[in-house]
Parts: structure tokens; C-alpha cells; sequence
């Protein structure tokens, strides 16, 4: 309690003070938040490829990538250590993307032909998969489902038509969250109709059309060997191997991670800073006291543990707070942006707790100068201080 009054010897100041700490240690949640979703979706997206080659007419990888013909799964089936080629059509949500911030939402079909041999496996919150010979169906991810109103035995409009829901899938905190699943004859005729010019659908089969092809190498086959050898052979297509999705990703990633963190850090080394001032004052204003103790046996130890643990306790309540209002902010903006499907916060342990330590360790760091300043103080010429 003696930290405390203290610490609040100057109300104004000290609470100007932890504010300061608060505002950094809020920016730091907030975008540390971001970055921890991000973070989670390039995970799950380097799970999902870390057994498997795509190969793509562009690098966009399916949103807004020219179509495939579905005749090349044989072509590429017959490649050696390529035990099965699956093809998808991946097309975004709206016919008309505007900037969004976060990841956008997906439709995406598939023709399951490769589902005997996917690793990475999703569970369902209520009902099923989808299964072969399915039309008309859907299976909705977890941060869709306000926004679609999905009910399994409802339906929903999915670009003007309507789909039966036969499946809600359980949260995996990656890209299946924000996507919606139907069977790969629907997604053949939206693309077809939706995404493809009319002069370029007089030339095309809707039946043989696919935007991506997922190939599953021989067990034991190194998949990034194999996506050299078929890029190679095929140096047309895009061919994208585990390391190489990985490495793109992460290299942008990493970037953002870089700037989001950097921002923060630099707000609270501002709060820092603050508490510097705040303590430099309180030790000459405190100057005849820190003499009379002193004078009185007082170690400089012990007046330097005083000082520190009065900015420790500033800055762990600043951290605190800063806390609080960050979880407050992301609660609500992740309440507002579930009902569109755009939930791009996630405050876990880790940044949580690291907020608040980060915030704690400023504090002492910031009340080294101060507190040596004081313990080094003489005595004599302290009790003499007006």
C-alpha cells in the first residue's frame, strides 16, 4: 500500500502517466491480435500444403485465376509419383470484391476426389460433409454463419442461388472458417456464368472447367521434388510446392508482422518515456526524504528497490489497463465483424500475458535512471534541499 500512495502522491500526473502506458500497451494488443490471426491463418494454409502440389494457371491461386481444363488431371496423373490429382474451382463470395480488410470470404467446390488422402482434417460443429453425388448442397464455415444465417436443413443464397445447408464446420482459426463449401458441378456453372467474359464461354465447356488441381505425390515422394520436376515439365502453369507457398506467404507476412509490432512498440516506448519524467520529479521533489532516510541508515539498495518498484507498479498497472482495453475493443470488433464474416482479431495467452510483462519490464527499465539518481544522492546536501 505504501508503493501505491506513493505512486498517487501527484494524482494528475500519475495517472497521465499509466495513461500513457495504457494507450501503448492497448496498440500492442490490438494489432499484436491481428497479427496473431494472420499468423494462425498462414499456419493452417502451410498445413494444408505441407503434403500436397497445386498447380494453378497464374499465382493467384484460384481468386481471380484464369480456368484449368479438368482434362489435365489425367495428363498430370500419369506423372510419375503423383498418386492422384484432384480438381477445385476457388472463387471469392461477392461477384464484386471491394477492399476488404482481412481475408476474403471463399466459395470453394471440389470434386472430393481426393478426400481419402487429405491430412488435414476439419470437424463439423453439426451435420456432414460434403459427399459425391451431392447438388444444390453446402457446408458453411464457423465464421460465416451469422452472416449467412445458416442452419443445417436451411438455406442459403450463395451469388444468387440457393443451397441447402448440410454441414457447419467447428472453428480451425484458418481459411476454412471464412469459406463455403458446395459441390464441384455448382462451383463449375457460378464460375462459368459469374466470373467468365461471354466471349470466352462460347469456347469453353462449363463441364470442363477448373481454376485449380491439387496433386497428392506417392507416399514417401518429397513434394516440393516433385513440384520442380513438374514445373519443368510444365513451366506454363503455375506449380507450387510446400516450401514455396510457405516462403511466400511468411515473406509477406513477416513484413506486416514487422510493421504492426513496430507501431506498437513505438507507442509504448512513449509511455516509457513518460514514466521517466514522472519518476525524475517525484525524486526531487522527494529529495529532503530521500536525505532524512539516508541519514538514517538507508541503503542504496534499498532507496533504489523504493523508486523501482514504484515504476514497476506504474507500468504493471498501466499494462493492465491497456489490457483490459484492448480485450474490450477486440470483443467488440470481432461481435460487429462476426456478423459480416470478418473476424480478424484473436488476443491469445501469449500476447495477453507478454502485453502486461512488456509493460511491467518498461516500468523497471524506466525507473533505473531515476532510482540511481536518488540512491546516489548525499545526504548532507539532500536535508539541506528546499
Amino acid at each position: 500500500m505504501r508503493i501505491i500512495r506513493n505512486v498517487f502522491r501527484r494524482k494528475l500526473r500519475a495517472s497521465l502517466t499509466i495513461f500513457g502506458i495504457t494507450i501503448g500497451v492497448f496498440a500492442l494488443v490490438v494489432m499484436g491480435a491481428m497479427a496473431e490471426k494472420i499468423t494462425l491463418l498462414v499456419d493452417g494454409g502451410t498445413r494444408y500444403f505441407s503434403d500436397k502440389v497445386t498447380v494453378s494457371a497464374s499465382s493467384m491461386h484460384g481468386f481471380g485465376a484464369g480456368p484449368l481444363s479438368v482434362n489435365k488431371l489425367q495428363e498430370l496423373e500419369t506423372i510419375d509419383d503423383v498418386a492422384l490429382a484432384s480438381a477445385d474451382i476457388t472463387m471469392t463470395l461477392e461477384k464484386e470484391q471491394g477492399a476488404s480488410f482481412g481475408m476474403p470470404s471463399l466459395v470453394i467446390g471440389s470434386d472430393l476426389r481426393g478426400i481419402e488422402r487429405e491430412s488435414f482434417s476439419v470437424s463439423f460443429r453439426d451435420g456432414r460433409d460434403l459427399e459425391a453425388g451431392d447438388a444444390g448442397k453446402a457446408v458453411v464455415g464457423s465464421d460465416l454463419v451469422r452472416r449467412m444465417d445458416a442452419q443445417v436443413g436451411n438455406t442459403i443464397t450463395v451469388r444468387d442461388r440457393e443451397f441447402e445447408v448440410v454441414g457447419i464446420m467447428e472453428k480451425t482459426f484458418t481459411m476454412p472458417d471464412n469459406s463455403i463449401f458446395i459441390p464441384f458441378l455448382d462451383a463449375q456453372e457460378i464460375f462459368y456464368h459469374d466470373n467468365l467474359p461471354e466471349i470466352v464461354r462460347t469456347h469453353i465447356d462449363m463441364r470442363e472447367i477448373t481454376t485449380g488441381i491439387t496433386l497428392y505425390p506417392e507416399e514417401g515422394v518429397d513434394p516440393d521434388e516433385l513440384a520442380e520436376r513438374i514445373k519443368e515439365m510444365m513451366p506454363e502453369y503455375d506449380i507450387v510446392g510446400p516450401a514455396r507457398f510457405e516462403e511466400q506467404v511468411t515473406s509477406a507476412t513477416r513484413i506486416f508482422t514487422t510493421i504492426v509490432f513496430g507501431v506498437a512498440i513505438i507507442s509504448l516506448l512513449v509511455g516509457g518515456l513518460s514514466v521517466i519524467n514522472t519518476m525524475t520529479m517525484s525524486v526531487f521533489e522527494r529529495t529532503r526524504e530521500i536525505g532524512i532516510r539516508k541519514s538514517l541508515g538507508a541503503s542504496h539498495g534499498r532507496i533504489i528497490r523504493q523508486f523501482l518498484s514504484e515504476s514497476a507498479v506504474i507500468g504493471l498497472i498501466g499494462g493492465i489497463s491497456g489490457l483490459l482495453l484492448g480485450w474490450l475493443f477486440i470483443v467488440v470488433a470481432n461481435s460487429l465483424g462476426d456478423a459480416s464474416g470478418t473476424v480478424v482479431f484473436l488476443l491469445t495467452p501469449r500476447l495477453a500475458v507478454g502485453s502486461v510483462a512488456f509493460a511491467f519490464f518498461l516500468g523497471i527499465l524506466s525507473g533505473l535512471y531515476p532510482s540511481w539518481r536518488a540512491a546516489r544522492m548525499n545526504p548532507v546536501e539532500a536535508l539541506r534541499y528546499e
